[in-house]
């Protein structure tokens, strides 16, 4: 899957887009129709330990799904996106096999 990953404000290192590209490809296993994802990486400037800010917009036919995390670190954000697109992903499919 083709992943773009924006990082707002500062630089991505090559670990964190490596891990983001390795999580995205997993969501393939739950639903094989994904087009591409959008990653948005942006740190708040707040005084509070939880300024990461993670968004992913996942293409697939039909829709697009987003989902918005704020969390300690960016590897936390991504997993806990991923999971959240994961449980829409089964949805999704549980509904089209149904009909």
């Amino acid at each position: 899957m083709k992943v773009n990953t924006q990082a707002v404000n500062f630089d991505a290192d090559v670990k964190l887009i490596n891990f983001i590209q390795k999580r995205m490809d997993k969501l393939e296993q739950f639903y094989s129709k994904i087009i591409n994802a959008d990653v948005y990486l942006k740190v708040q400037k707040t005084s509070a330990p939880e300024n990461k800010i993670t968004e992913i917009r996942l293409f697939v036919p039909g829709d697009d799904m987003v989902v918005k995390k704020t969390c300690k670190t960016f590897e936390q954000c991504v997993d806990e996106c991923a999971a959240s697109l994961e449980r829409q992903l089964k949805k999704r499919k549980e509904k089209l096999a149904a009909h």
